[in-house]
């Protein structure tokens, strides 16, 4: 199969907003797929690579290449030079790799170029997401999507999972089983801006539910077999070697097998959390003997000594779980029917400085890989009144907009502003539109790539906390921050301080 159909099959799909449409589209393009090329097409189409990362970013694409004539590459082709050029390492890397890629898209027409541009900068916006996929999937092949859909949370590959069904359909799909040692996509939460919202959301305004302390830690799934441990990441990424201290307490729990949901996080002295920072280096690193060691909290059970859990409610999940792990391994949890109850345990949550909780109802299944009613996150919500400091051209589908956001807090004792990070989240084509003309009207100068302004525009920003960053000025920035409004109602001398902010940010 021809790039150049799978970047057709992208615009065409782009170009409707029609649910039924997307799928007709996308599962004709599979049917016409070979075998060996499913995988990497449904990787495509998604807007994923099947590498993940290749260590190729903006800066080694701007320049553009001068596209071929004619359209010759194949998908393995492609999918075959991605991996060649994720696999570069050592001295010499990076310009072997922008001649590796110039070589690649060298071949490429102007249009599969644009695609491949997308699929690069993740910025392949065509409106199929994960559950239209999914739908698609299922119509190629001709089999229930209630097969694939099981079928991907047990193998966590949508690519795996599209191969077998289109080569041997449902009785294929039906192969697919939980197995130690193969990690599956987590269940996700939705979000709730309080407790009576969640509590309403999963139904259990009148009986009782589950609340959990959420952390802002990693997320693990420990497989445990015959006393070895081998853990990965929310991602499906295997960190076994890098957390010997985790590793250490996992095997000497008293089970043969086990599957087991959890959060690791960085702890003081006193049981507060550390920065997140401190936590995710953690992880990253490969220290034998950890400066910050994890502890472990853990909140569920996949499988249990030859026995899949999966489909059992929660509150027998969980009942397997605490016979299984010590009480001080095991997430913080209440079981009530009362809001007052969850609320109070709710702010006592926070007050010890972590993220919030989720809710849980006591007779949902573990939904894998899916973001379903069962779970329902609440946390605080930040906010802060920000001043555009500068703005980024978009590049991809926004490409002619201004897009990435420089935001500042003010500083009292300057007169000034403290830079505390970037964000293109949260903006509509209308809110991009509105933003370049206005932001346009405030330019004082720019460079190839960011228009600086006055600094006068105030728009609030939502936030997940605030964590040390050496890359700003002010040592600070924003995790996950999203454009909530503009407001126009605000001049800059009305901006929340860089005070304001030190005192949300960890001790």
């Amino acid at each position: 199969m021809l790039l150049a159909e799978i970047a057709e099959v992208s615009q065409a799909v782009a170009g409707t907003s029609a649910r039924l449409a997307k799928i007709d589209t996308l599962a004709a393009a599979l049917r016409e797929a070979g075998p060996l090329e499913v995988p990497i097409a449904v990787a495509y189409l998604s807007g994923e690579l099947p590498q993940r990362q290749i260590g190729i970013g903006w800066a080694a694409l701007r320049d553009g290449f001068p596209p071929a004539a004619e359209p010759t590459l194949t998908l393995s082709e492609v999918d075959s030079g991605f991996s060649v050029i994720g696999a570069v390492s050592g001295k010499g890397s990076a310009a072997a790799r922008k001649s590796l890629v110039s070589e690649l898209f060298g071949r490429a027409t102007e249009g599969e170029q644009r695609f491949l541009f997308g699929l690069l900068s993740g910025e392949l916006r065509q409106g199929a997401l994960e559950g239209v996929m999914t739908e698609a999937v299922a119509r190629a092949a001709s089999v229930p999507v209630a097969d694939v859909r099981r079928a991907m949370m047990l193998r966590g590959s949508l690519g795996a999972v599209a191969a077998a069904a289109l080569a041997g359909g449902s009785q294929a799909l039906h192969t697919f089983g939980l197995e130690v040692g193969r990690p599956v996509r987590p269940m996700l939460a939705a979000s709730a801006a309080t407790i009576e919202e969640a509590l309403a959301k999963i139904g259990e305004e009148e009986s009782q539910a589950a609340v959990e302390w959420k952390l802002d830690g990693i997320r693990i799934q420990a497989h445990l077999a015959g006393g070895s441990v081998r853990l990965f990441t929310r991602t499906l990424d295997e960190i076994t070697g890098r957390l010997p201290e985790v590793v250490a307490v996992l095997a000497n729990l008293p089970v043969r097998a086990a599957v087991l949901d959890g959060e690791l996080i960085a702890l003081r002295e006193d049981g507060r959390p550390l920065p997140f920072q401190d936590t995710a280096s953690r992880a990253a690193s490969q220290d034998a003997v950890p400066a910050v060691p994890l502890s472990v909290f853990l909140f569920d059970a996949l499988h249990l000594d030859g026995a899949d859990l999966i489909d059992l409610p929660d509150h027998k999940r969980h009942a397997e779980l605490a016979r299984a792990v010590p009480p001080e391994l095991l997430m913080p949890r209440l079981v009530t029917s009362s809001a007052a109850e969850a609320a109070a345990f709710f702010r006592d949550a926070v007050a010890r400085g972590h993220e919030g909780v989720v809710v849980k109802s006591l007779d949902t299944p573990y939904a894998a890989g899916r973001r379903g009613a069962g779970w329902i996150k609440v946390k605080p919500r930040h906010t802060l009144d920000l001043v555009v400091l500068a703005v980024e051209w978009g590049h991809g589908r926004r490409r002619g907009w201004l897009s990435n956001l420089h935001l500042g807090a003010r500083d009292p004792r300057t007169g000034g502003f403290v830079m505390l990070g970037k964000t293109f989240k949260g903006l509509t084509d209308e809110l991009l539109t509105w933003q370049t003309e206005r932001l346009l009207a405030l330019e004082d100068r720019r460079d190839d790539w960011t228009v600086y302004v006055r600094p006068e525009l105030v728009v609030e920003i939502a936030f997940d906390g605030v964590q040390r960053s050496p890359r700003y000025p002010g040592g600070l920035a924003l995790r996950f921050a999203r454009v909530l409004r503009y407001r126009e109602d605000k001049s800059a001398a009305d901006a929340d301080t860089i005070d304001t902010v030190r005192a949300l940010a960890p001790g």
